[in-house]
């Protein structure tokens, strides 16, 4: 697509079919895991731990499979939206090379090899920010971009020190000489230094100051993408590192987790209450969302981290159905201030409803998919004795609702405001990819009980580290 950037239509036919066929394949993929256990792949054939190894357990293969969900909807939802000039500027080639980074960050098995793919996805989206050049996109790209230096040179020195400690970039054979090594200073630390680095890329406190201003600054289908994939990658990297090789002071590394998780939910909470712009109302709902997924990691039982998969990929769907619709509200209204608008009811009910359904998703309300992990992940913390932390988590649903829910009554309630910028054909448009997605989210939450098995092998794989090293090691030692 690099070749032909000016021909829109052969772009996105070419977009389409790529993303069919990867998302077909990683539906093979996922039943593969599901039928015969993790798969792993060595490149070059060296055997582990020299080689760079691909790994494909359960969490991953849900993982690659969802974000490409996304991606399919939010590049259909593109066609209307973002316009033939940003498309005609490397639009389409920039998602595919930021979905190679993102998939390959959740496949592979090397912890170097995760910092290059993290540099894929950010120089993919480095292009993705400024793309228009706009005065608010432009000032923000340059404190994304600072940002996210500072936080790749960390990455580098940590694994650096963790290279010095164990003398390999295998995660397996990390998994495996940690063990051996056994409690240790200067193994928390470096636990606490990767905490820092993919803190900063999932956006939890107090690291996420960079995250609400520059994800508001791209087009609606860019913002949908870096809401849904980015910060999940930060917080799947937290919890593929401290459930497979830092596991040797969870008194310190996993309490500290869940202080930061609690104080990342209250953050996300004011945040989410405080501002009248729909674009940052969802943006601080995504930081709630971090808190609530890494304090179910954090308890490390059986309920608490498969409430903290389900709410993972809960939290890629949902997220992107909400920022889909409000950027239809935005086209119909050409502001994201809530106090400029009003009484959109009456000409798109089917916007409204949809809206209403997706935000009591969100919100956990039964049977929706934001339920099923939020009980789980409550259950785990009653398990394990952590009530007040619980109860926190359940009241926490109540002012995700409530900033949901203002959206709705500013938005759709009242006498109608301001003008209707958009017509029915571009309306309609819109709405196809947006009500799919929703209807989606519904089905993920209804058919919770399909999913379990999924869930469950996705959850062992957390808690058993031995069943990663034996599928990596197999037939070598």
């Amino acid at each position: 697509m690099l070749f032909f950037p000016k021909k829109v239509m052969a772009q996105r036919v070419v977009t389409i079919i790529g993303l069919l066929f990867a998302l077909f394949s990683a539906i093979v993929l996922l039943l593969k895991v599901k039928t015969d256990g993790v798969q792993t792949l060595t490149l070059g054939s060296w055997a582990p731990p020299f080689g760079i190894t691909m790994v494909s357990d359960m969490i991953s293969a849900l993982l690659v499979t969802s974000s490409l969900v996304i991606a399919l909807f939010v590049v259909w939802y593109s066609f209307t939206s973002i316009g033939e000039a940003r498309e005609k500027t490397f639009y389409y080639p920039a998602i595919m090379f930021m979905l190679t980074g993102v998939n390959g960050a959740f496949t592979t098995g090397d912890i170097f090899n995760m910092f290059v793919f993290f540099e894929v996805l950010l120089m993919s989206s480095y292009v993705l920010i400024v793309l228009g050049g706009e005065k608010v996109q432009l000032k923000e790209s340059i404190k994304y971009i600072l940002v996210n230096i500072v936080s790749s040179s960390l990455f580098v020195i940590t694994v650096g020190y963790l290279y010095s400690v164990v003398g390999t970039l295998n995660m397996a054979d990390i998994s495996v000489k940690i063990a051996e090594i056994g409690p240790s200073g200067i193994v928390t630390v470096i636990a606490v230094l990767f905490l820092i680095v993919f803190g900063i890329k999932g956006g939890i406190f107090p690291l996420f100051f960079w995250l609400p201003g520059s994800y508001a600054a791209p087009p609606v289908p860019v913002l949908a993408l870096f809401g849904s994939l980015l910060t999940k990658v930060g917080v799947y990297a937290i919890m593929r590192t401290y459930t497979l090789f830092f596991t040797t002071d969870t008194g310190f590394t996993h309490e500290l987790l869940m202080i930061v998780s609690i104080l990342t939910i209250i953050v996300g909470s004011i945040g989410a209450l405080a501002y009248f712009d729909v674009k940052q109302i969802i943006i601080y709902n995504i930081v709630i969302a971090v808190g609530v997924i890494l304090f179910g990691a954090s308890i490390m039982n059986e309920n608490g981290m498969m409430g903290s998969v389900f709410y993972l990929i809960h939290d890629i769907l949902i997220k992107g159905a909400l920022f889909l619709l409000i950027g239809i509200i935005i086209s119909i209204t050409g502001t994201s201030d809530l106090r400029k608008m009003g009484g959109l009811m009456k000409r798109y009910p089917v916007l409204a409803w949809s809206y209403l359904i997706a935000a009591f998703g969100l919100a956990g309300i039964p049977p929706l998919s934001g339920f099923v992990g939020k009980l789980l992940i409550v259950q785990g913390g009653f398990e394990d004795e952590l009530l007040w932390q619980s109860i926190f988590i359940l009241a926490s649903s109540l002012i995700v609702l409530l900033s949901a829910i203002r959206i709705f009554i500013y938005a759709f309630w009242g006498e109608e405001k301001g003008e209707h910028l958009i017509n029915a054909k571009k309306y309609r448009h819109l709405l196809a990819p947006t009500i799919t997605l929703v209807g989606l989210t519904v089905l993920f939450g209804i058919g919770a009980e399909y999913l379990v098995p999924f869930m469950t092998d996705a959850t062992t794989v957390l808690l058993d580290p031995s069943v990663y090293v034996d599928a990596v090691f197999r037939g070598v030692k």
